[in-house]
């Protein structure tokens, strides 16, 4: 006879908390609102860790907590970054309109717009041939975000550190260009140069698959836990958090992907230094 099992317990609805935010983030992403969305998937992150906390002073532990989570992972740090990066496309893309000049976020909502009439009916200037399918290079990233849940569930390696990218790491990178979109827009609605550059739609679109390759890939990722506050052994997490704090001020909105980033390189270098020390 199975065990009965609580539904409603604090981390399981901790978990819920963190798929609704997902959701969230993907309806306002899909209105237009990017400076309110990447704000829902802070929030699920933090309910994220909160589930996994409460689970651990409560012990309440249990296999159906453990699909909970991997399914509002899903939506969360799965679906939603692929969705996010969709817009920030169709953005780039229609960059430079003015027809709506005062307003982001009304910008945003009218490219949104302008790519699904342009995908359903066509006749757009804009959104024609290549152009038109790009944002959905996308879709990469819940597809293996999928394959990154479930292989984390059954691989029995990654329970001290993790062997490929996280998906919460992978879905703040992305977030990153959401936010700093919005940042970054001039009050007259023209994007500014330092925008214009570096939200180029073909190079967005080699970024997503860059970074969802690493949430497949079995590159070991050094875990952050200070096993002992001794500077032997943990040189490479010092190093790590040191530069990160130099980002936070130095690069304010940005800091969140190029830590993300700064991770895996540093991940990258230890290993191969591991290697080399072996040999």
């Amino acid at each position: 006879m199975n065990e009965r099992v609580s539904l409603f317990n604090l981390p399981n609805i901790l978990t819920a908390c963190n798929m609704l935010s997902g959701v969230l983030a993907i309806l306002f992403v899909l209105l237009g609102r990017l400076d309110w969305a990447p704000w829902f998937i802070f929030l699920g992150a933090i309910f994220d860790w909160l589930d996994g906390f409460t689970a651990r002073m409560l012990k309440q532990f249990s296999e159906l907590g453990k699909q909970l989570d991997s399914l509002a992972d899903m939506i969360t740090f799965g679906l939603a970054p692929g969705i996010f990066m969709m817009v920030v496309i169709i953005v780039a893309i229609d960059l430079g309109n003015p027809i709506l000049s005062e307003n982001f976020n009304d910008y945003a909502a009218y490219s949104v717009n302008n790519w699904k009439n342009a995908l359903l009916y066509g006749g757009s200037k804009v959104y024609t041939g290549f152009y038109l399918w790009l944002p959905f290079t996308a879709l990469f990233i819940p597809v293996l975000s999928l394959f990154r849940l479930a292989k984390f569930n059954i691989d029995t390696r990654q329970s001290e550190s993790f062997l490929g990218l996280p998906t919460p790491a992978n879905t703040l990178f992305f977030t990153t260009f959401v936010l700093a979109l919005s940042f970054y827009f001039s009050k007259d609605g023209y994007p500014s140069y330092f925008v214009t550059f570096l939200y180029e739609p073909i190079f967005l679109s080699v970024i997503i698959l860059l970074m969802s390759y690493f949430l497949v890939t079995e590159i070991p990722l050094f875990a952050l836990k200070l096993k002992s506050f001794a500077w032997k052994g943990n040189e490479i997490r010092y190093i790590f958090i040191l530069i990160s704090i130099i980002l936070i001020f130095s690069t304010g909105v940005w800091s969140i992907a190029l830590i993300v980033f700064l991770y895996l390189i540093l991940s990258i270098f230890s290993n191969q230094n591991r290697t080399n020390k072996k040999d």
